[in-house]
């Protein structure tokens, strides 16, 4: 097994994409779901979604979950409280971006990285440069 994943967006849509990118990029060697929207298909986020989410991946090696906006991060805070304290323990939620941390952390845990490293991975694509045009 390895470190599993939780892409945490406010739009449905949005969080069901990056599943399918965070798969083809893992080329399924990692566990990955996606939560996204609140009741009734509006944008927001869902405590009870995302603890369902990481207990669908959740394994022996943890779960990195990364939010999109603020009160996703409060939903997520929230879910952690929700689940057993021997998942709990092993559930590290990580202050990326949605996108780029996802992907930088779906590699690492592909190349069997522990959690640390994985939601270190995650974090460190906040400052990656999206180009360099020699400056």
């Amino acid at each position: 097994m390895s470190v599993a994943l939780v892409a945490v967006s406010h739009s449905r849509k949005l969080a069901e994409g990056l599943e399918e990118v965070l798969a083809q990029v893992s080329r399924g060697r990692v566990r990955v779901a996606s939560v996204g929207g609140a009741e009734g298909g509006r944008l927001g986020s869902d405590a009870l979604g995302i603890k369902a989410a990481i207990e669908s991946v959740a394994g022996p090696d943890g779960v990195v979950v990364l939010m999109d906006l603020g009160s996703a991060v409060l939903a997520a805070e929230a879910a952690l409280e929700l689940l057993p304290p021997e998942v709990r323990g092993r559930v590290r939620l990580a202050d990326a971006p949605l996108v780029e941390g996802a992907v930088a952390a779906v590699v690492e845990a592909s190349m069997d990285a522990d959690l640390e490293a994985v939601a270190r991975a995650a974090e460190s694509a906040r400052t990656a440069a999206k180009l360099d045009r020699g400056r």
